[in-house]
């Protein structure tokens, strides 16, 4: 099966619905799947439910798509560097599911192991608590979290082969593993594109059975959320 595809758009042509729930990769701006974002943003889908650590920030990652208003819900950890997200948020226009980081990391996982539920002591006696399953174990309390699953995922890796195998680099790995594994139908974006066999299976991170598409994209611009640097020295 042909797995490379020429461009991004061409990839996610006649998979991206409208109301469909898709998982993006990445946490803040590192190991993102800009590309596949901006794809969503031009086939005009709307109603989308997003599950990703944190919304991009203003005019980057997912911050595109509150841009255009195709977001409809989010699943997220983390929006604190989007201003858009919280002006959305507070005008009852965008709905919000907080989820801590551990867990949200746990439900993902969970949720491409086939594993429906699990219990968890975080957020024990808090917001986040309400309306869950609540058991005792060995004296202690915790909640019941669901697994996550999406309709799609779109993810980004530093090498991958034709036949889908993946390897991410360095902090970009993040979230886009166990997002690869949590959903129908996962579509990559590669910065190096090589030939099947070329990856040595112990550095393979996602086998590419978990792999639908694959679009090459090379040097892809690499954002800095909030570039911090030091004078330099006499």
């Amino acid at each position: 099966m042909k797995k490379v595809y020429p461009d991004a758009a061409a990839a996610l042509a006649g998979v991206v619905k409208d109301g469909m729930t898709i998982m993006a990769g990445g946490f803040g701006l590192c190991g993102i799947p800009e590309t596949l974002i901006a794809a969503i943003r031009d086939s005009g889908a709307k109603n989308l439910t997003f599950i990703s650590n944190n919304a991009g920030v203003d005019g980057a990652g997912l911050g595109v798509l509150l841009e255009t208003r195709q977001i409809r819900k989010m699943i997220s950890s983390y929006v604190g560097e989007n201003k858009l997200f919280a002006q959305q948020y507070l005008a009852g226009e965008l709905e919000l599911e907080f989820t801590p980081q551990g867990t949200l990391a746990e439900r993902i996982r969970a949720g491409g192991a086939g594993i429906p539920a699990f219990f968890t002591k975080t957020g024990v006696g808090t917001l986040i608590a309400e309306g869950k399953e609540e058991r005792e174990f060995d004296g202690e309390r915790y909640i019941m979290e669901r697994g996550l699953f999406a309709d799609i995922s779109i993810v980004h890796a530093w090498k991958g082969d034709t036949e889908g195998n993946l390897v991410y680099r360095k902090t970009a790995r993040n979230f886009n593993p166990m997002m690869a594994s949590a959903s129908r139908f996962t579509v990559a974006e590669v910065e190096h594109l090589v030939p099947a066999g070329e990856i040595d299976p112990d550095q393979m991170h996602t086998p590419g059975i978990f792999v639908k598409r694959i679009v090459h994209v090379q040097d892809p611009v690499k954002r800095i959320e909030q570039r911090t640097t030091r004078k330099r020295a006499a």
